[in-house]
């Protein structure tokens, strides 16, 4: 009778680099046709006549139904397996992104942008797929390096501009649409399953749920809707404010955005390596306060003002020129970065048993901040016309985070210490 073979221990190592790999690529593919919106909705405010408010809602659209699906799908990852969930996962939006290119009115685009979003739920079943290959000592580093893939956020300003300027935005969902297709291929034939990795509890949806009572969930819900969901927001949002703001074209605007969203995305891995090191708490505190420092700078308008002085009245300028801009927003893109690993730091420490669901729940937190903060955006702009009113939003979001960390931190700092006393 023939007997199985167990793999080698060179070929076992080397199958876990297969799935970080082909996941990430996978991951990197789908936040580029996610934030798709962000550069092709331009010329499609321009030809519908949008106001602020409406291309807030239409690039944030696919961020709905992107957050939505994640708790469901950091659920099914664990009972079935990633594999199977992120390959049929990216099948059943590529339809969906090459019909974008037929759409005629914005009701159309909304519609199918909440079948496009689709993908942005890859995250969840990414992030538990990925980590369930490493040791403990390695998770933060291995999700760090998936996690990169939001990077896809600079792609799509490389790619779609170029893309436009040769054949027009039509030709976008197009491109992405094979992209897509052949990525899923890519992904199917070199990762790989271990049924060892599947979770086989009976719980419901609503049991599962149920975790949103524990304090810890809530509050890296929150860490994560500053740190992911301002980086989609802000993703989504800075190709227009480059060209409102400072007049640039399209091509150049997005060049310069990207120098926001490329570290947001491809230094997530240090995060990781930085909170495997150092620990997640000492890392997210400090992701807080550079964020906001940066978004206490941004927010300042530009500002013109006439001083009475003894020589007669004299009019000075206050404001953010746009290499000092580009600076910020690299030095809020690496402390973002670094934010979203350290926050999935915590969750594979406390939450080993059942990550797929704790992420889906978190990253459905960040996600819905993403999906709002651009309507936000939009409409403080229609109420204030100061643009400069996304970054105050923000930093009033960071504010909360740091006055949250400090008071329940020593909380739990005063209560373990009274706890070591007592046994002592």
């Amino acid at each position: 009778m023939a007997t199985s073979v167990p793999p080698s221990a060179p070929v076992a190592e080397s199958k876990k680099y297969f799935v970080l790999g082909s996941s990430t690529l996978a991951f990197t593919v789908c936040f580029t046709i996610w934030m798709m919106f962000g550069v092709v909705g331009i010329p499609i405010k321009t030809a519908l006549q949008l106001n602020e408010t409406q291309f807030g809602l239409l690039t944030a659209m696919p961020v709905l139904t992107g957050s939505l699906v994640r708790v469901p799908l950091g659920i099914w990852t664990d009972r079935f397996g990633g594999r199977i969930v992120l390959f049929i996962l990216m099948l059943s939006t590529v339809v969906p992104i090459y019909m974008i290119s037929y759409a005629t009115e914005y009701w159309h685009f909304l519609v199918l942008g909440l079948f496009v979003g689709l993908a942005g739920g890859s995250f969840s079943v990414g992030t538990p797929y990925v980590a369930r290959w490493f040791k403990p000592e390695r998770k933060g580093l291995a999700m760090g390096v998936f996690g990169a893939g939001n990077s896809g956020a600079a792609v799509n300003k490389f790619v779609a501009p170029v893309i436009i300027a040769s054949a027009g935005w039509m030709m976008v969902p197009k491109v992405y649409a094979a992209l897509m297709l052949g990525t899923a291929i890519l992904f199917w034939i070199f990762s790989a399953s271990d049924p060892s990795h599947q979770v086989t509890s009976k719980e419901s949806l609503g049991q599962q749920l149920a975790m949103l009572k524990d304090s810890r969930v809530l509050r890296y819900c929150q860490y994560y809707s500053v740190v992911f969901g301002g980086y989609v927001g802000l993703s989504l949002w800075m190709v227009k404010y480059y060209v409102t703001e400072y007049g640039l074209d399209m091509k150049h605007a997005a060049l310069l955005a990207a120098c926001f969203s490329l570290p947001g995305g491809v230094l997530r891995a240090l995060g990781g390596w930085l909170s495997d090191r150092y620990g997640a708490y000492k890392v997210t505190w400090w992701v807080m306060w550079v964020c906001w420092v940066a978004f206490f700078l941004l927010s300042y308008p530009q500002t013109d003002f006439t001083v009475i002085t003894v020589k007669g009245p004299q009019t000075f300028h206050i404001g953010i020129g746009v290499e000092a801009f580009t600076a910020l927003m690299f030095t809020v893109g690496i402390a973002m970065a670094v934010g979203k690993a350290s926050v999935f730091k915590f969750i594979s420490d406390e939450y080993s048993s059942n990550i797929g669901a704790v992420s889906g729940i978190v990253g459905l937190a960040g996600g819905l901040g993403g999906f709002i903060l651009p309507i936000i955006f939009g409409a403080a702009l229609d109420l204030t016309g100061v643009r400069s009113s996304c970054f105050m939003l923000l930093y009033g979001t960071v504010c909360v985070s740091l006055v949250g960390m400090h008071y329940q931190f020593r909380r739990e700092s005063m209560l373990s210490a009274q706890a070591a006393l007592a046994k002592a």
